[in-house]
Order: C-alpha cells, then sequence, then structure tokens
C-alpha cells in the first residue's frame, strides 16, 4: 500500500509535540542549577538550599553536576533500548506513536517532581531524591523523543519536506525553551502568596501541564500508518546499534554534534548568570534577552529553509558553527548593561536558526541512505544514537559549567565558561567539514524511492 505524503498541516500537528518536551528539557537545562545552585540575590528573596553547595566528588564536582553527569550516563542504556524496541515495535498503531501516548504524562509528573525536595533544607535525603528523579527524568524524556524523532524521516520523505518539517519543529522547540525560560518570571506572581519555593514549583506545575497536552497532540492526531513504513526491524538492540556506527558519515555527524551540545548547553546554562552577574541586570531581564534572541532567529528561519535546499545543507551548518563560536566568544568580554544583551542576542540569533533546523535534516538523510543501502530502516536508532549525542554533550556540559563556573571571583569562572564553549563549537565545525554530503544525496538520488516522489498538491487533499 502506497504511503501519503504528510501535508504541512500533519507536520505542524506533529510539531506541537516537540514544543511540549522542548519546555519540560528546557526547565532542566535552563533551571536546574539557577534552583539548586541559587545565587545571593535568589536567596534574599527566600529562596532556599537544599543540597550542599561544594564540590563533593573528587574535589572538584558538585552535587548537581554529579546527578546531571550520573542521569547522562543512565541514558547510554536507555537511548538504544528504547530505540531498539521502538524500531521492532509491532503495535496496531505503528511504531512511534504508541510511545508518545504512554511517555508523555509520566514525563511531565517526573519534571514536576525533580524540583520537589522531601526535606525543606540542605539534606543528603534530598540529594538522593533528587538523582533518582533525575534518573526517571531522563528515562522518560527517551521514551518519547526517541520514537518521536524516528518520524522525522517518516513523515518528511522528500528533501523539500524534510527541511519543512525540520523548520516546523525548530520553531516549536523555541517556543518550548522560551516558556522555559519564563519560568522565574512567572514564579515572581505568585512569591507573596506561595514564597520563593512555593511559586517556582507551582509554575513548573503550571508548564508541565501545558506541556503534556502539547505532547499528546501529534499521538491522536497522526495516523502513523498512512504516512510510514511501519514494518519491524528485525536486528537486536547491540546489532542495530552497531550498523548505525558503522556508518561513516554518521559518525562524523555526531562527532561535531556532541562539540555543539557542550558549547550550546553552557551558553544556555550560563546566561542566566551572564545576565546577572556579568551585565549587572536583573534576573528578570533572561527571558526578554532570550525572547529577542528566538525573534531574530525566526527572521532568518525563511532565508535558512531556502538556502538549505539551494546550496545543502552543509555548508551553512559549518558556518553556523563558526558564527557561533564568535558569539560566544563575545560573551566571554561582555561589560555592564543591557546593550551587551542585546549584542550577544542578535550574534547568536543567525546561528542558532541554522543549527535549531538542519541537523535534524542531516541526520534524517543518513538514515534514509542507510535504509536504501541496507534495507533495513532503523530510524529509532539512529536518531538515539543522536539524541544520546546531544545529552552526552549536555552532561559534559554540566560539568565542566558547574565547576569552571567556581574559579576565580568577580565573574571570572563564567568568563571562563564562555571561551571554554567558544572553543568546543569551532572544533565542532571543523569537525563537521569531514561529512560527505553530495554522496549522501548520491544514494537517496539512486535509490529512486520517496525522495522522488512529488510533493502533495494540496495541503487540504493531503490531509483527508
Amino acid at each position: 500500500m502506497e504511503k501519503k505524503l504528510a501535508s504541512n498541516k500533519i507536520l505542524w500537528m506533529f510539531a506541537i509535540g516537540q514544543l511540549g518536551w522542548a519546555a519540560l528539557a528546557g526547565v532542566i537545562s535552563n533551571c536546574l542549577v539557577y534552583y539548586y545552585m541559587p545565587e545571593d540575590s535568589l536567596l534574599s528573596q527566600g529562596h532556599t538550599l537544599f543540597i550542599t553547595q561544594s564540590a563533593v566528588f573528587l574535589g572538584f564536582l558538585t552535587v548537581i553536576g554529579g546527578i546531571t553527569a550520573l542521569g547522562r550516563l543512565f541514558d547510554a542504556v536507555t537511548d538504544p533500548w528504547i530505540a531498539s524496541l521502538s524500531d521492532r515495535c509491532k503495535h496496531k498503531l505503528g511504531r512511534r506513536i504508541p510511545f508518545l501516548r504512554y511517555a508523555a504524562i509520566p514525563f511531565g509528573i517526573v519534571t514536576v517532581l525533580v524540583f520537589v525536595s522531601p526535606v525543606p533544607e540542605q539534606s543528603p535525603i534530598n540529594a538522593l531524591f533528587l538523582g533518582v528523579m533525575m534518573l526517571l527524568f531522563y528515562l522518560c524524556m527517551t521514551c518519547y523523543c526517541t520514537p518521536y524523532n524516528a518520524l522525522i524521516p517518516e513523515l518528511g520523505r522528500t528533501q523539500k519536506l524534510r527541511i519543512n518539517v525540520s523548520t516546523f519543529i525548530s520553531v516549536t522547540y523555541f517556543f518550548g525553551t522560551a516558556f522555559a525560560y519564563m519560568v522565574p518570571n512567572i514564579a515572581g506572581m505568585f512569591e507573596g502568596a506561595l514564597g520563593s519555593v512555593g511559586a517556582f514549583r507551582v509554575t513548573v506545575g503550571i508548564l508541565a501541564v501545558v506541556a503534556v497536552i502539547c505532547m499528546l497532540v501529534p499521538s491522536f492526531a497522526i495516523k502513523e500508518k498512512e504516512y510510514a513504513v511501519t514494518t519491524p526491524s528485525t536486528s537486536g538492540m547491540l546489532n542495530s546499534l552497531g550498523k548505525t556506527f558503522k556508518n561513516r558519515e554518521f559518525r562524523t555527524f555526531v562527532t561535531s554534534d556532541v562539540l555543539y551540545w557542550i558549547a550550546l548547553t553552557m551558553f544556555q546554562t550560563g546566561l542566566p548568570f551572564y545576565i546577572t552577574e556579568l551585565m549587572g541586570l536583573d534576573d528578570g531581564m533572561t527571558f526578554p534577552l532570550f525572547a529577542l534572541m528566538t525573534v531574530l532567529s525566526f527572521v532568518f528561519y525563511m532565508p535558512v529553509n531556502f538556502l538549505a535546499k539551494k546550496l545543502g545543507k552543509k555548508k551553512m551548518v559549518v558556518f553556523a558553527f563558526l558564527f557561533f563560536s564568535v558569539a560566544f566568544f563575545v560573551t566571554s568580554f561582555v561589560g555592564q548593561g543591557v546593550v551587551w544583551g542585546i549584542v550577544v542576542a542578535v550574534l547568536a540569533s543567525i546561528p542558532m536558526a541554522i543549527l535549531g533546523i538542519l541537523p535534524q535534516a542531516v541526520v534524517a538523510d543518513i538514515a534514509e541512505a542507510d535504509g536504501i543501502e541496507t534495507k533495513e530502516k532503523r530510524e529509532g536508532m539512529f536518531y538515539a544514537a543522536r539524541t544520546f549525542a546531544f545529552k552526552l554533550g549536555q552532561s559534559v556540559s554540566m560539568l565542566l559549567f558547574t565547576s569552571i563556573s567556581l574559579i576565580g571571583t568577580g565573574g571570572f569562572g563564567y568568563r571562563a565558561t564562555a571561551i571554554v564553549a567558544a572553543v568546543f563549537c569551532l572544533a565542532g565545525g571543523i569537525a563537521f567539514i569531514r561529512y560527505h554530503e553530495k554522496k549522501i544525496f548520491g544514494i537517496i538520488g539512486g535509490g529512486k524511492g520517496d525522495s522522488e516522489q512529488a510533493e502533495p498538491a494540496d495541503d487540504a487533499e493531503a490531509s483527508e
């Protein structure tokens, strides 16, 4: 039975799910350190210290850094495991949709519990509870995100659709992350009645409810079997993972991706501190500056979408890596005043637009080419490996940030984190130069598969 090509309406329904999980992931990446390693300004508002602030592991690792690293290592097992289960799934709804339906609600609940400490003061019990909740958070995230990402090449079965779906999920990703940055601002509205800690928890709870609803949208709005080949893979987890990493182009991509996520996570984690400690601004300026960066990125989305189809993805991705490294380097030299915040936001917006869209499409290209060569569709495992790459990068970044930020006085540690981010980003761009895009396109074109099909003529007709 010939499969339908997804209309833009279907692709937007799919993208709404990304808004949900990006919001929950953003709360952890942007607020975890802010909440558990609060600055004096937050403590003066009545915030509580729940875990020790000292470096307790190996003389330089903090509790937050250690817990985050443990969670990411846990992903080393769960990512390929869930990917294999999804690739081999024989459910009547398809290989991906069942995971989206059953993982969404637990994902939201666990995100809230990450910020709920059993003891209302510093205690090892709080650290233990946080560690368990973080492991569950990463497990739930994997159960949703790995099958979700595997739908990208299955719904985007032509180059045009692939870039479109990557663009759409980038839009919703930024909205989701923006909502996460709004947590301190919204919490401030409840502080008078609930206190600093209570207001923060209620805000995360509200955000989690909205996020879960968004994550459930694609699981009920999309009939997977109408658009995707749902023939289960026959390879076991280890065999499938081994086949995935035998792909030379994928290894090149993953190397650059790990370096990118180390840099980006360090920047995202440090942004509240760059704004308050280096620029001397109120923490409420975090969201406006992030919003400015996001809006400017949107301005470049259509040009990126157009240029990627004309120039290819490789040239634009390499350019974005180099441009981002410049933005990070400039961040390390910022001074007092909102002007510096605007400068950083403007510089970061261009590479954010490019790297927010194209890497997902690159993985889709590689997965499709591999499927043509091997005659086995293992999209889930490719995206699991990619997901693990960015989680590994985030984990390393959290370890580095929480350690480097403690160096020196007068904000020296925060400036150092921006320089380290610039170095990692530059290395990622150099690594990606080795990616052979023409080879991948040659395999896809030679396969005369889905990528050669005509686009749906009309969204309404295609969605019938």
